[in-house]
């Protein structure tokens, strides 16, 4: 600051010599109410020997003792009153008194900061006093002028009250029988951080007591910077850099005069002076008016000039929207749940942590549109009015973007979370049928026929039917049958592998509410079981992973107030994905499975028959891995897709579970915007192949002109592959 504040002039040992003044004389009080204990107790045993004594010739007659003796004991009890009472009640208040120290000691709630992976704000949690400590020496001169000037212009010259103001409060509370403000800087300092806000005569004496106590403890620069931070300025807002967040979406630092002058006029009264209640640039307007006194009194304190003045308050100001600021809703609700389960409710809204999450915003906020708009035209010729989207980094299971409705702020319908719902995932959970049946032996080349098929089950009937109303032959491989999602071909498999053996497979790759029971049916192989968008997307991701298990990571790190790291990368098992679902990383298929599911998912080729050669599922330059999925009566639809680096889905449908119109299909509605989706995440990235494991071959069979992929020992060597069937094996 440009002008040295000129330090108080009694030495800190004083404070010392004060209070252990008050002890002293607390002792010696004590040791006379001791005293005089002793002396009425010996007074009260006299009583029966005045009474009852022998009537002698007394020398003086036993009335004239008694009274003699009662204007001794009450004389000695006013005495006691005066002189023991008095002092050890104002000993005893004294004693009281919160201590000064207490000013240092009270660390401040700091709020929780959750970022996205560049370091971008998403959400702050905190307490009712959001309070962010700044030093005093990082402010503009400016910034502390125009405090001192408003609230106490006098500041540098007391000692912690102002003789004036105190006449002033006791001619209201005599006279007028009100308390008055009018308080020093340091009085405000004490009554907001050491005492309570009740308007008593007694806060008051304290406030006094206490503001003589800390001017005696602390510099004025250290009761200036503790003010500074401290303060309230309306709403959550308390300290300066927490108020220049709130109004100006700035740090303190960067203040102009008239946002600083703006902001000085606040805390004597922030709901009267607020300039978010009418129009703050109005001359007539409260806050304006309150501008301008600071300003002029900055102008007598010499801090500024006139013209400065002038030009400050004619500024016009421009104020930070104050709707609840967050980005990504969704995606913060489950980081702040995260950090519940970890740290408690008081660490989480004091403790100043900072949260690195792995969001990208920009992506974000691109996916956000494109399901937002999307929804709104796709979905009102489709019939659907809900939408989400995941992003994943398919290597790590980073959440890239998270995507929960249409529109987190459309009342109840925009906070259904659809990454978190479940919901039946029609043909997109084939993969998990598939990847049973390749790990237990069959090929992409094993022969699964598409031909009429019935079924009993649990003394039931199910007749499996194809989502087009066809068949496709005896001789569908399973490639073929994969790649164009027919229905028939699944049923089968799953009658020869076991359909406990597809949900544990489907567990184990990390759909939590998946657990054999003994209450499935073959229909599970055709979505019969419900999972969330969360599930399946990173299920989808582990084949891009090569098998491997990895849990969905939220958080990156999280530092303390510190700037120490408390936590890293370890994702959100705690509460998320704890259930049957695996943890951290393991190996859940084969490699080689693992590439053959994605070879066949790759395959535009394979799926032409069924969704053309130009499909939505084909993205332009790069190799993408694809599946669709659509419910019965068309409730929900549903697109995945990966590439070794990223991992896509997407859902449409409706919260209440009503159809889409009947020739709405998952390819339909949610494939253009998934296409929309995986082509913005992949626009700058390079073509990438999955890698081909070591002990996968590919087999040229100039018989029955077909090219294959095959396990090495696992290709036909007598016969083509295409009869090798599924019944066979």
């Amino acid at each position: 600051m440009s002008n040295k504040p000129i330090r108080n002039q009694v030495n800190k040992k004083y404070y010392h010599l004060s209070v252990n003044y008050f002890v002293m004389i607390g002792d010696v009080i004590l040791a006379l109410i001791k005293n005089s204990i002793k002396h009425i107790i010996s007074l009260l045993k006299l009583i029966p020997q005045i009474i009852f004594r022998r009537k002698e010739k007394p020398r003086v007659p036993a009335n004239h003792l008694l009274l003699k003796f009662l204007l001794a004991f009450f004389a000695g009890v006013v005495a006691s009153i005066i002189f023991i009472t008095v002092p050890f009640t104002v000993y005893r208040w004294f004693k009281e008194l919160p201590t000064p120290d207490l000013l240092l000691a009270k660390q401040p709630n700091s709020p929780t900061r959750i970022l996205d992976n560049k370091g971008r704000l998403l959400f702050e949690i905190y307490v009712d006093q959001r309070v962010e400590p700044v030093t005093l020496n990082s402010l503009p001169d400016y910034v502390v002028q125009a405090t001192i000037a408003v609230e106490d212009d006098r500041f540098f010259e007391h000692r912690g009250i102002r003789l004036d103001s105190i006449l002033r409060s006791l001619k209201a509370i005599i006279i007028d029988n009100e308390l008055q403000g009018g308080s020093t800087i340091t009085q405000q300092l004490v009554k907001n951080m050491l005492l309570t806000n009740d308007r008593t005569v007694a806060r008051k004496t304290k406030e006094v007591v206490l503001s003589l106590l800390v001017e005696q403890k602390y510099t004025k620069e250290q009761i200036l910077e503790l003010y500074m931070n401290n303060i309230p300025y309306g709403g959550s807002a308390w300290g300066i850099q927490s108020a220049s967040k709130k109004f100006f979406n700035k740090d303190a630092k960067n203040l102009t005069l008239a946002e600083a002058s703006m902001l000085a006029g606040l805390p004597s009264s922030p709901t009267l002076y607020s300039p978010l209640v009418t129009d703050s640039n109005s001359t007539t307007s409260l806050a304006k008016i309150r501008q301008n006194t600071v300003l002029q009194q900055m102008v007598t304190n010499k801090n500024i000039t006139q013209e400065q003045a002038t030009a400050a308050y004619s500024e016009e100001l421009t104020f930070a929207p104050q709707n609840a600021y967050i980005r990504a809703p969704h995606f913060v609700e489950i980081v702040k749940a995260e950090l519940l389960d970890l740290y408690g409710e008081r660490y989480l809204t004091t403790g100043g942590l900072t949260v690195t999450t792995t969001l990208d915003l920009d992506l974000q906020d691109e996916v956000q549109q494109i399901i937002s708009t999307d929804v709104d035209t796709i979905g009102k010729a489709k019939g659907f009015t809900n939408a989400g989207a995941l992003i994943l980094k398919s290597q790590t299971a980073e959440v890239l973007a998270y995507v929960g409705s249409k529109n987190y702020f459309d009342g109840i319908e925009g906070a259904y979370d659809v990454v978190q719902a479940y919901r039946q995932p029609g043909s997109s959970i084939k993969i998990v049928t598939y990847a049973l049946a390749l790990e237990g032996g069959a090929t992409p080349a094993t022969i699964v026929p598409d031909t009429p098929f019935t079924l009993r089950y649990d003394n039931q009937v199910y007749t499996p039917k194809n989502y087009d109303g066809k068949f496709h032959g005896a001789n569908v491989t399973l490639r073929q049958a994969f790649a164009n999602s027919y229905n028939i071909p699944p049923v089968r498999l799953i009658q020869r592998f076991g359909v406990d053996n597809m949900i544990s497979l489907g567990g184990k790759l990390g759909l939590r509410n998946w657990i054999v029971d003994g209450s499935y049916g073959p229909s599970a192989t055709l979505g019969g079981k419900e999972v969330t968008l969360l599930d399946l997307t990173n299920l989808y991701a582990t084949f891009s992973r090569g098998g491997l298990y990895v849990t969905p990571k939220f958080i990156l790190s999280v530092r303390d107030n510190a700037g120490y790291e408390v936590y890293k990368n370890t994702g959100i098992e705690k509460r998320l994905l704890a259930s049957k679902a695996p943890t951290n990383e393991k190996q859940i298929i084969s490699k080689s499975t693992a590439y053959l599911v994605s070879n066949i998912l790759a395959d535009n080729a394979a799926r032409t028959p069924i969704f053309g050669a130009n499909s939505v599922l084909n993205v332009k330059d790069h190799t993408v891995a694809a599946k669709t999925g659509t419910t019965d009566n068309n409730r929900d639809g549903w697109t995945f897709g990966y590439t070794p680096s990223y991992t896509v889905g997407v859902w449409t449908g409706n919260n209440d579970n009503k159809p889409m119109n009947s020739t709405t299909s998952g390819v339909s509605s949610a494939g253009p915007m998934w296409n929309k989706v995986i082509s913005k995440v992949l626009e700058d990235v390079p073509n990438e192949n999955f890698e081909v494991p070591t002990d996968v071959v590919l087999r040229k069979y100039t018989k029955c002109n077909i090219s294959e992929y095959f396990v090495k020992g696992s290709a036909p060597k007598d016969v083509c592959p295409s009869e090798e069937h599924i019944d066979k094996k």
